[in-house]
């Protein structure tokens, strides 16, 4: 398995801007021509200051590059977003770690939602398994509103054996399921902690939920059983994040 993502597209000033911050290589970068805004041209003065190439298009040239995205007249041509090793990003911690592993979210909007929040809580991965996902596309690294040049993203062949080797390095596996008995806020989250949300629709699969210490569901009022994955992403990532400084500010 490659591991690479095929040459992307980096839409938005968010997404071309954080990539240029970072160093990530970029082939060239396309302005909309008539654009003219302060943050567009901090885009354009940093390309020049990079020695990044650009390129001044019509605006429906962006909007066929862009394939529908909102892309704020600038978007990026980019080789692959690498992804991490996870034993890389185990090696490395050096405090309790967080990783998020999604067991089939396909929307490229969810996914990158979710690495944005991630982020935010202070999460050290996220990881996919290696089919029924989507990719580190375009649409993705948009959602993920920069964030994707700042939080390593690894694959996994196998999710199932891959939470079998977290286990072996001492991580507690949360999987996030409507029909569990116990509310998410109800757990523990203070130590090693690797969180498992399902894809839409179907939640988890059944094989990975039996693999989890602890099955854990947000209650909600009214009559949808669910919430969005990345909502639901964010709720409990952020309750880790609150038990964490909680457990910090008394020791």
């Amino acid at each position: 398995m490659k591991n690479t993502a095929a040459t992307s597209r980096l839409i938005g000033i968010h997404a071309v801007g954080e990539a240029l911050r970072a160093g990530r290589p970029l082939e060239r970068v396309v302005i909309a021509r008539g654009s003219s805004n302060r943050r567009l041209q901090a885009v354009i003065d940093e390309c020049r200051r990079r020695g990044v190439p650009l390129h001044f298009e019509p605006r429906d040239a962006l909007d066929r590059l862009a394939l529908g995205e909102v892309h704020q007249g600038v978007l990026a041509v980019a080789a692959g977003q690498p992804y991490a090793r996870l034993e890389d990003v185990i090696a490395r911690l050096d405090h309790p770690g967080l990783l998020v592993l999604l067991d089939g979210v396909e929307d490229p909007h969810n996914l990158g939602a979710i690495i944005r929040s991630a982020y935010a809580a202070g999460a050290d991965a996220v990881v996919l398994p290696g089919r029924r996902t989507a990719g580190l596309t375009g649409s993705v690294s948009k959602a993920a509103a920069g964030t994707l040049e700042h939080l390593p993203v690894a694959r996994a062949t196998n999710l199932n054996r891959a939470i079998e080797q977290l286990k072996e390095k001492n991580y507690w596996v949360f999987g996030l399921d409507e029909r569990a008995d116990q509310d998410y806020d109800q757990a523990d989250y203070r130590g090693n902690v690797a969180l498992v949300l399902g894809g839409e629709g179907k939640g988890l699969h059944r094989l990975t939920a039996e693999r989890c210490d602890v099955l854990v569901r947000i209650p909600v009022v009214g009559r949808i059983a669910s919430l969005n994955v990345s909502v639901a992403a964010g709720i409990v990532l952020f309750e880790v994040q609150r038990q964490r400084q909680a457990h910090k500010s008394k020791t």
